[in-house]
């Protein structure tokens, strides 16, 4: 019974480290996504998202972002930075993180859609916009975003 045991808890273990080390690597700060990208002559993917709220953004997170392909070429060609804007008090973001994220949308949202998906240059210039296509693979928003 305790090998039986043991044997679960490991397997949840390693479910969940695969769970953890495959999740998008996203930044919250923009100086610093600045500084990578320019380090890395990389582009910035800005997505503006409701995370509690938003079915449209829920799906791109889960087809897209959380999506291999979509990890594996980001993690050596874009720097990704979520402007989150939970609406439940339980996900509210601290004050100086959901003053950062204000910021952001005054300059690349300020019309307030969702889920907006910008992609900038490394100085913080707009290259182009897109937003949730159900159609869209993530081989589709690679090409999409390499295209801006």
């Amino acid at each position: 019974m305790k090998t039986s045991y043991n044997k679960l808890i490991i397997l949840i273990l390693i479910f969940w480290s695969h769970q953890y080390l495959s999740a998008q690597n996203w930044l919250t700060d923009f100086e610093t996504a600045k500084k990578i990208a320019t380090d890395g002559n990389k582009k910035i993917v800005l997505v503006f998202s409701g995370s509690d709220w938003c079915a449209p953004c829920i799906k791109l997170e889960d087809k897209i972002w959380k999506s291999k392909v979509f990890q594996q070429y980001a993690q050596e060609h874009y720097v990704m930075l979520r402007a989150d804007f939970p609406r439940k008090k339980r996900n509210k973001l601290p004050k100086e993180q959901q003053e950062k994220n204000n910021k952001l949308a005054e300059m690349y949202n300020p019309d307030g859609y969702f889920p907006y998906v910008v992609i900038l240059n490394a100085e913080g210039k707009v290259l182009g916009t897109t937003g949730f296509d159900s159609h869209k693979t993530p081989q589709d928003y690679i090409q999409l975003i390499n295209a801006m």
